[in-house]
């Protein structure tokens, strides 16, 4: 019977889980998308581009929220167990509160594996692609500085104004103000022009226009062309981007904290190995926030008036783990040999769910003391 129970309990808590996740998760990332849709298709990104850091994004507000989501779901089922009095007739049979936290336990386990995935594999992937596009967008002029209708400057000493873009980049109506050279300056204009990428940095073709130029002795010359090409930037000798993002670091490379990695990425020491071991202590205090959860609402007989009591102790409990983390972060931060504290909520975490369950089977305890000295009672009163 109990095997069958907690195949039912795991599966209502991987069902309201899965509910919890999905809108905490929308909320989350419309608030995100909303500013990502400002800034990119602000400055003249496609939908298609805008959408692609969007889902970058998912993976890193996954992690966040999974806790969050794991915790609820264990609250909302505990709470309906007891108040449809399933969990009242198993506790009244003699189950501890231990066997009953088992289902609780493995769904832990579950959301602990999740964030394990997450924060180990696919946030980094996620971060190092997300770091990648972003460079590639600011490396990308059209984007970074063309736009039709007002003046740019998308180099020293360059006035560049487009009267219209075309949907295949065809620029029109185009004026460009060269004043790099004081002695020799030239406004050229055009009907047409081409935005190249080249090696030697973006170029910008001009078709069919008059160039404008006036010399240092105030002599203004005029010259029609067919075609003539401006450089607007330098060539790009840098060669791949360096993610200096540590989320987008593998694991193995934050453990070993090599001086050359941290001379690239311009870390120090201890921001490494607060990187690496917040990617295990995190996934384990997932696993004891959802038995908190769970325990805080077996502590206490039913009561008509909900168990809003449990609910607010085992936010409470929450709460002191989560200033117990940020006091670890800081410490561990700022010292390479601290990095043990960042366990420091797992271990409240644990304290927290055995004090839970400890205490529910003592007041079973109690409960049935009391029952049994009323029956010797009531028999003595009897006899």
């Amino acid at each position: 019977m109990l095997a069958r129970f907690d195949r039912y309990v795991l599966g209502q808590l991987m069902v309201v889980f899965g509910f919890f996740s999905f809108v905490i998760v929308m909320i989350y990332w419309v608030n995100r998308a909303i500013t990502l849709f400002d800034q990119l298709v602000g400055d003249g990104q496609s939908t298609r581009v805008f959408l692609e850091f969007a889902l970058l994004i998912v993976p890193f507000i996954l992690f966040i929220i999974l806790p969050i989501s794991a915790f609820a779901a264990s609250v909302q089922v505990a709470n309906r167990l007891s108040s449809e009095s399933e969990m009242v007739v198993l506790r009244s049979s003699g189950i501890s509160a231990f066997r009953l936290a088992r289902p609780a336990l493995v769904f832990g386990l579950v959301v602990c594996t999740m964030m394990m995935l997450l924060v180990h594999f696919l946030v980094p992937l996620s971060r190092t692609q997300l770091a990648i596009r972003e460079a590639a967008v600011s490396e990308d002029i059209a984007t970074q500085f063309l736009e039709a209708g007002r003046f740019m400057n998308p180099a020293a000493g360059v006035t560049l104004f487009i009267s219209s873009i075309t949907p295949n980049g065809v620029l029109q109506k185009v004026m460009l103000s060269d004043e790099r050279s004081p002695e020799n300056r030239v406004i050229y204009t055009s009907d047409e022009a081409l935005l190249l990428k080249t090696e030697q940095g973006p170029r910008l073709v001009m078709i069919s226009g008059l160039s404008q130029q006036l010399s240092q002795d105030n002599t203004l010359s005029l010259l029609s062309f067919r075609d003539v090409a401006f450089n607007l930037g330098e060539p790009d000798t840098s060669g791949p981007p360096v993610v200096r993002d540590l989320r987008a670091q593998p694991t193995p490379l934050l453990l070993r904290a090599d001086p050359d990695d941290l001379a690239k990425l311009g870390y120090s020491r201890a921001y490494f190995l607060h990187e690496a071991h917040t990617r295990f202590s995190k996934p384990l205090t997932g696993l004891f926030t959802a038995m908190i959860g769970f325990s805080a609402l077996l502590v206490g007989a039913f009561s008509r008036f909900g168990f809003w009591q449990q609910v607010a102790g085992g936010v409470g409990m929450l709460i002191v783990i989560q200033m117990s983390n940020n006091w670890a972060e800081n410490l561990a931060q700022s010292n390479a040999d601290a990095w043990p504290a960042l366990y420091l909520p797992v271990a409240f975490g644990l304290i927290f769910t055995l004090g839970l369950l400890y205490s529910s089977d003592q007041v079973l305890f109690a409960l049935w003391k009391r029952r049994d000295e009323a029956k010797r009672l009531a028999e003595l009163a009897t006899s």
